[in-house]
């Protein structure tokens, strides 16, 4: 078997020191390092020698994110995360240190992923959590609900400043005005500040609950996120098919949980009296008045009411 000492004075030998050579004056005549010598004098040829591959890593890796393809197409060792370098010279001999840092990007999707991961939606499209929201969308598509815009951006306003209140927004309108829509910006904008949230859309959760009848498990996990969570929307409230379990020991025991502890939201086509009507009856029972007003005694002390005017935009580009 060679040496090492044999092998570097073959051919082979000879190619792999010219190589060397050649990256390692290719490295020290690249910009950045050139600009970091001038920073550092210390940092000589044989420094530069005996650190080739960090400073060479530093430099393609600057390279690309000066030439980025997208955080989906990352090509650094560490998706996200370009290499930086520290010097320290001393007496002896100058050090040189590498550790990755995060880009930009990478930051900005962790936020968002953080975002999104504090809320929970339940039957309510994702994409109305997650596809941002423009001025346009929110203050310029329709100066009809101008009004209702500017008592929810209040409502994130006075939770910054003051914290979570006991109280939460009823949203009422008809169809089509942006009343989801303008919910589902309240919790994004929450969640950068910490807050958890849900929201359910009723008529689909109220069929849901059925088959939880055969999953107890799942049925409390269920009512205990609505219960715990920061903020909680009722999406739809009033479109649903009632019946007395949904009413009474569903929504009866989140409410009665929630109230004077954490606010509850509600989006729907019904004014307050309308709703306590709809809550009133249902097909199992009937009328039942008195079990209709017992639940409103839980919404209407607790909400702000937010009428949101407009046209449908369900059917508009």
């Amino acid at each position: 078997m060679e040496s090492l000492g044999e092998l570097l004075r073959g051919s082979q030998g000879r190619q792999l020191l010219k190589q060397a050579e050649e990256k390692l004056r290719e490295v020290a005549a690249d910009p950045l390092i050139v600009k970091l010598r001038s920073k550092y004098p210390q940092l000589d040829n044989q420094t530069i020698k005996l650190n080739l591959n960090k400073l060479h890593q530093y430099v393609k890796e600057y390279n690309n994110c000066t030439n980025c393809p997208g955080l989906d197409r990352c090509p650094n060792d560490l998706e996200g995360h370009y290499t930086m370098l520290q010097v320290e010279p001393g007496d002896d001999w100058t050090r040189v240190y590498d550790h990755k840092v995060a880009c930009k990007k990478f930051l900005a999707k962790s936020m968002q992923d953080a975002v999104r991961s504090r809320i929970r939606s339940f039957y309510v499209d994702e994409r109305a959590l997650s596809q941002g929201y423009s001025s346009l969308e929110i203050l310029d598509k329709d100066p009809q609900r101008e009004e209702a815009v500017g008592q929810v951006m209040d409502y994130i306003l006075n939770v910054r400043t003051k914290g979570l209140p006991q109280t939460g927004l009823y949203l009422a309108g008809h169809f089509g005005t942006g009343k989801t829509f303008l919910m589902c910006y309240m919790l994004y904008e929450l969640a950068k500040d910490g807050y958890t949230g849900a929201i359910v859309y009723m008529p689909d959760f109220a069929e849901d609950l059925k088959s939880m009848f055969q999953d107890p498990l799942k049925l409390k996990e269920t009512i205990d996120i609505l219960k715990e969570t920061d903020l909680l929307v009722f999406d739809d409230i009033g479109a649903e098919n009632l019946n007395p379990w949904l009413r009474d020991h569903v929504m009866g025991a989140i409410l009665n949980y929630r109230m004077n502890r954490k606010p509850t939201f509600f989006t729907s086509n019904h004014d307050l009296d309308a709703l306590e009507k709809h809550f009133s009856f249902t097909s199992k029972d009937g009328d039942e008045e008195y079990k209709g007003r017992r639940i409103m005694d839980r919404i209407r002390p607790f909400v702000d009411v937010v009428m949101v005017n407009g046209y449908n935009k369900r059917g508009s580009k």
